[in-house]
C-alpha cells in the first residue's frame, strides 16, 4: 500500500455533541431535543475519516494532521479515527489546551446550526506542518479548512504545492477576517456552499447563472477552480478553460451535516485516482448525497462501492 496515492487531511479534530429535535432553537429559547449523541467530527478528522473509508475500496490512503487535548475526549478522538483507516502519526497531543468540541443542533428535514470550540486546534502551526515533512511529500491531494489558524493552513498549503500536490481548500468556516489573497492562488480547487459562496462573493447562488457568476469572481482571486455547492439545487464547477454542472441525486435527508465534508473527502478521493474534472465532481457530489441518509458527521461517511452504485 505504501505505493498508492495518499490523501493528506490538515485541520480539526472535534468531539461532536448533537442533539435531534422538532424544532432548532432562535436566540433566547430553549427546545426540547428528542435524542443525542456523542462522536467524532471536526472538519480535518471528518474528511481524513471519509477518505479513509472511501479509499479503504480503491486502494487511497489517508493521513490526518492535527491536535487533539491530553483528555477524555481527545482519546475518543483517537479511537474513533483508528476505525476509519486513517494514519495518525502526525496527530499531536497538546497537554495545553483541550480537545476542540462543536454542540451541533439538528432540526426537521437534517437542518443545522453549529457552535464550534476550537481548543487545541487553534494552537496548529507551521511545527505540525514540518513535523508532517514525510507525509507532504508523499501526498497526492491536500485537504484544507479553516477550523485551525490560517496562517497554519498557508504553510500546509506553501508545503504542498513546493510538492506539486492537489491542494483542495474548503473555505470553511468563514473567518471573521479577510482570507489571505495568497491562500487563493495556492488552491488548485476551492469549494465553497451557499452561505459561503454568499460570504466570499456577495451572491446566495439559487441557480446555475448565480453560481457560475460567483465562480468567476472566485477564479479572480487566482483559484484554480471554483466548485459552488448549492446543496439540494446541485453543483457548479468551473475553471479557466471549461464548466459544467451536477444534477442533485434524489434523496431523502436524514442529518446534512456530512454533507460539505463528505463532498470534499469523495473529490480528493478522484483527483487521487486522477479521475477527470466533470467526473471528480459528480463522484463528490453521490458521495455528499449518500451522507445526507444517515445521522451524525464522520459516521455518516458512505463506502465506496455504495458511491459506485449510486453512481
Amino acid at each position: 500500500m505504501s505505493g498508492s496515492p495518499l490523501i493528506l487531511s490538515f485541520g480539526s479534530i472535534n468531539i461532536d455533541i448533537t442533539a435531534r429535535g422538532q424544532k432548532l432553537a432562535v436566540p433566547g429559547e430553549t427546545v426540547h431535543a428528542d435524542t443525542y449523541a456523542i462522536g467524532l467530527g471536526g472538519k480535518g478528522a471528518n474528511q481524513g475519516a471519509a477518505a479513509g473509508r472511501l479509499g479503504a475500496g480503491c486502494g487511497v490512503r489517508s493521513a490526518l494532521v492535527g491536535r487533539i487535548g491530553d483528555d477524555a475526549f481527545g482519546v475518543q478522538a483517537r479511537a474513533a479515527l483508528q476505525t476509519f483507516t486513517v494514519d495518525l502519526d502526525a496527530v499531536r497531543m497538546d497537554a495545553n489546551a483541550p480537545t476542540g468540541l462543536a454542540l451541533i443542533g439538528v432540526g426537521p428535514g437534517g437542518e443545522n446550526c453549529i457552535t464550534v470550540v476550537g481548543g487545541a486546534n487553534m494552537c496548529v502551526d507551521h511545527s505540525d506542518v514540518s513535523r508532517a515533512d514525510t507525509l507532504f511529500s508523499a501526498a497526492s491531494v491536500l485537504l484544507l479548512q479553516l477550523e485551525v489558524p490560517v496562517a497554519a493552513v498557508l504553510a500546509a498549503a506553501r508545503r504542498a504545492r513546493d510538492n506539486g500536490c492537489c491542494v483542495i481548500l474548503d473555505p470553511a468556516p468563514i473567518p471573521s477576517c479577510p482570507v489571505p489573497d495568497e491562500l487563493w492562488s495556492l488552491a488548485d480547487i476551492v469549494t465553497p456552499n451557499e452561505t459561503e459562496t454568499a460570504a466570499l462573493c456577495g451572491i446566495l447562488p439559487m441557480n446555475e447563472q448565480e453560481a457560475e457568476k460567483a465562480a468567476r469572481l472566485l477564479l479572480d482571486r487566482g483559484v484554480g477552480t471554483a466548485i459552488v455547492k448549492m446543496g439540494s439545487r446541485g453543483v457548479w464547477w468551473q475553471n479557466r478553460t471549461a464548466s459544467g454542472f451536477i444534477p442533485p441525486f434524489p434523496v431523502t435527508p436524514v442529518d446534512t451535516v456530512a454533507a460539505g465534508d463528505c463532498f470534499n473527502a469523495g473529490l480528493a478521493v478522484a483527483m487521487a485516482l486522477k479521475k477527470p474534472l466533470a467526473e471528480a465532481v459528480r463522484f463528490a457530489a453521490a458521495t455528499a448525497a449518500l451522507s445526507v441518509t444517515k445521522p451524525g458527521a464522520a459516521q455518516a461517511a458512505p463506502e465506496w462501492d455504495s458511491v459506485v452504485a449510486m453512481l
